[in-house]
């Protein structure tokens, strides 16, 4: 094995949050030194690795955009391949992509709090090739879905079936759907996405989903903010827009969590006018669960009604009992012919990238982990975990979240300290309610329970889910208190001085 290198700061993943990471580094904390360790060959994370017809974003570009590089295009709800260049644009203009490390798989870190150090081992080229890095924070930015495989479910009978089977996060780039006949197993984002899209060419598509998800037409463009932009200076407009999108976001979020009856009928009504009588309302459109218990599905320009309108496509509420030669068999009896099925069954959540960590030789278990402030996790020193909002833009939690970290550097560096770690207080941590990191009964959160690390009652220790009150104590809030727990040197012992109960 190789010598180590050396950095600062390591962050792990180049997509939307490990760009974003690197320009607040270079701007709020410079002269640290740092490198990104990508384990694909090219920057973008999910928008590079999801290929499917159809892909885009599920909130508005104002602020799923970053904050310091406008975003310029007419589309607020915006494709794929654009988020995909627009993010390699960003790195490019600001020397990121020089950083980056391609094809580095992490597979394990492990902390000395003698040296004040992570050690971070990875696998690069064909055959695995064992490198290491050393650094002094580890920045986890690759998300919480598992990169190389989707949630696939075992249905019964799918060797029997004659036509092809797709989960849409290996999406084959020779895949023909023209004029055939379609299946897309699924009700979440995903799949009303897919819908409308291979609606266009195929000769008929069906959406089978065992239950069904609140879904919301949006414009595709934002009036308001085309106005604004063709009146202000570049610069200021992007702040009005992004600030006008997080108070209104902010505000519907609380009115459906407050509200859920009058949020859901509204929601109900909303759909009904969409699909003008061509497709039944109850069961298809009725959901069992609350607005916002799992993620609204946002459908641009109606879309996916408008499929549903012109007959190209078709929903139906059922349970598969089996695969068939020529498709599928519900449990209600009923059969679905299909050349291909589309399986949107969900992604597979992960804990820290996958990534083995160890702290002073004793193995991390997430699920022991409470995380701090949305990104931080007791007992684990100088290592923050970038996770966006459930209900809102996931940048603006990843922005706040890295310009968190270089105030906390900088608060280091300042003290010389070279350790930080928040810790449960022993006396309370029996009264904490420990719950999943995310609030949501999706499918994929609940399937996760037993491998994410949990959030408490209360504040650190919860996972707030409210932009406004997170930018006010994130950007303004001190870094020296609430439990966090510095250390100086080598050898140090943790200052107990520091501790703020």
């Amino acid at each position: 094995m190789t010598s180590a290198t050396q950095v600062d700061v390591l962050i792990v993943g180049a997509g939307l949050s490990g760009v974003g990471a690197a320009y607040r580094l270079q701007t709020q904390s410079p002269g640290r030194s740092y490198a990104i360790l990508e384990s694909r060959d090219t920057i973008g994370g999910t928008w590079d690795l999801f290929r499917y017809p159809g892909i885009r974003s599920d909130s508005d570009m104002f602020t799923l955009g970053y904050p310091f590089r406008p975003w310029k295009d007419a589309k607020a709800i915006a494709d794929g391949p654009s988020i995909l260049s627009y993010i390699r644009e960003t790195a490019a203009e600001y020397g990121i992509d020089r950083k980056i490390r391609f094809g580095h798989r992490v597979v394990r870190a492990s902390w000395s709090s003698v040296d004040s150090k992570w050690t971070v081992e990875a696998e690069t080229g064909p055959g695995g090739r064992p490198v290491t890095f050393t650094c002094s924070f580890l920045y986890l930015c690759s998300g919480y879905y598992s990169y190389e495989t989707g949630h696939a479910v075992d249905f019964p009978g799918r060797d029997e079936f004659r036509g092809q089977i797709v989960h849409p996060q290996h999406w084959p780039a020779d895949l023909d759907y023209r004029g055939k006949r379609v299946v897309v197993v699924g009700s979440g984002a995903t799949a009303v996405t897919l819908v409308p899209k291979l609606a266009e060419e195929a000769e008929h598509v069906t959406m089978l989903q065992r239950s069904p998800s609140y879904i919301v037409a949006r414009p595709g463009s934002d009036r308001l903010a085309d106005r604004l932009r063709a009146l202000l200076p570049e610069g200021l407009a992007h702040r009005v827009i992004r600030g006008k999108n997080v108070l209104l976001s902010t505000l519907t979020f609380q009115f459906f969590r407050r509200w859920p009856e009058r949020a859901a009928r509204l929601i109900r009504t909303g759909a009904a006018k969409q699909l003008q009588g061509s497709v039944a309302v109850d069961p298809h459109f009725m959901p069992s669960y609350k607005p916002w218990d799992q993620r609204l599905c946002l459908v641009p320009e109606g879309d996916l009604f408008k499929a549903l309108r012109n007959g190209r496509a078709g929903v139906v509420t059922d349970r598969i009992d089996t695969f068939t030669a020529a498709g599928l068999r519900l449990a209600s009896g009923a059969e679905l012919a299909a050349d291909v099925v589309i399986t949107a069954t969900g992604l597979k959540m992960v804990s820290f990238g996958q990534i083995a960590l160890t702290v002073d030789g004793r193995a991390v278990d997430p699920t022991e982990s409470v995380v701090y402030k949305g990104m931080m996790f007791s007992g684990i020193p100088n290592l923050a975990w970038c996770v966006g909002y459930t209900n809102n833009s996931w940048t603006l939690r990843a922005d706040l979240t890295s310009q968190y970290v270089c105030r906390l550097l900088n608060h280091m560096s300042r003290q010389g300290y070279t350790s930080c770690v928040p810790e449960v207080d022993a006396t309370e941590a029996a009264k904490r309610d420990r719950r999943p990191i995310l609030d949501l009964s999706s499918g994929y959160v609940r399937r996760a329970a037993d491998v994410l690390p949990k959030q408490g009652d209360r504040q650190p220790w919860r996972m707030r889910q409210n932009y406004l009150l997170d930018l006010a104590a994130m950007r303004l809030g001190r870094v020296d208190g609430e439990t966090m727990r510095f250390g100086r040197g080598k050898a140090a012992s943790i200052d107990h001085q520091e501790l703020v109960p």
